[in-house]
């Protein structure tokens, strides 16, 4: 009769094998050379990948499309404007990248549902959802109307939700993917005149909190992003799509931006994919932001009250201090 034991021998060539298959596989993977009985079973980084990146025409989406096609991901570029990018996608299909456009509303489910599916049944999976699309509406809160804020939750939150509806089934059906939110900093702090803008992305950011603590057992990883001022067209006029409903001389918003050190798009999309490829929770660039992060965790008092200081203070540089309406009488 064979004996259930393992002999000192085998286990040590076991052990040998086990790690050997620690250390060398996930290298394999990221060079897109892993067998295929593994590759296909397990998240790409990022070689050999699948990506889709919504309002992945310009700013932040556009610099991590590029930069997900130069580490060898395929690229689907989801935005309304779609001849930016159609023109985005032949530029990195030219540099030797692997790019495609579709035109996306991200509030539109079912669209967002056909370009998920269409997707997975072409390249045979779904590595990366980049839920980035969003606008900004700035302004004091007394003077949105119902229309600021049904236009505004519908992009950056149900956009987020669609997303996630869209790709999380198919995800946990693979066994592996990850879905990224790009909320901001305004999800982790006090966000006077930007209250609507800042409601929405500490949604954002507690979804994807509460998500990943879900998803990680089906072998989903999702990560939010929390970006800290990026050189896009959102600080401007609160991008294509956004609105200010304060009348402000650009001039004085450019000076206001440029005193905060505003990232280049690029370098802060290289940031960005190297915490993901980490598999990093909370993803905060550039990083001395996460100063104000930690001040509002751990003194949630002192955080509004700097927040309210700075607001004032921001109040008088940009010469806003009296244009707001007085509430309509009930």
């Amino acid at each position: 009769m064979e004996s259930t034991h393992s002999t000192p021998r085998s286990e040590a060539r076991g052990m040998l094998r086990v790690d050997t298959e620690r250390r060398f596989l996930p290298r394999f993977r990221n060079r897109g050379l892993a067998p295929s009985n593994v590759s296909n079973k397990a998240i790409r980084i990022f070689d050999g990948a699948t990506a889709i990146v919504t309002g992945g025409a310009s700013g932040i989406g556009r610099a991590l499309a590029e930069e997900l096609a130069k580490r060898g991901c395929e690229v689907i570029l989801a935005d309304l404007q779609i001849e930016l990018a159609e023109e985005v996608a032949l530029e990195i299909s030219a540099s030797g990248g692997k790019a495609k456009a579709a035109k996306m509303d991200v509030t539109d489910f079912p669209a967002m549902q056909h370009l998920v599916q269409e997707t997975v049944k072409r390249t045979g999976r779904l590595d990366y959802l980049f839920n980035n699309a969003g606008i900004v509406i700035g302004g004091y809160a007394n003077l949105y109307g119902i229309e600021d804020w049904d236009q505004i939750i519908d992009v950056n939150l149900r956009g987020v939700i669609n997303g996630i509806q869209a790709a999380y089934k198919i995800m946990m059906s693979q066994g592996f993917g990850h879905i990224i939110n790009t909320a901001s900093m305004a999800g982790l702090m006090p966000g006077p005149g930007n209250v609507a803008y800042a409601t929405t992305k500490h949604a954002v950011v507690g979804l994807s909190k509460s998500l990943r603590a879900e998803a990680a057992q089906m072998g989903v990883r999702v990560s939010v992003l929390c970006p800290g001022v990026i050189r896009t067209p959102i600080l401007e006029g609160g991008g294509k799509y956004g609105n200010m409903l304060i009348d402000i001389p650009p001039e004085r918003v450019r000076r206001l931006w440029q005193r905060l050190k505003p990232m280049s798009p690029n370098m802060f999309a290289e940031k960005v994919l190297n915490s993901i490829a980490k598999n990093k929770a909370i993803i905060i660039v550039p990083s001395w932001w996460k100063l104000f992060w930690w001040i509002n965790r751990l003194s949630p008092s002192l955080g509004m009250f700097l927040a309210q200081r700075h607001f004032q203070k921001m109040q008088k540089e940009l010469g806003i201090e009296g244009q707001t309406v007085e509430p309509e009488t009930l």
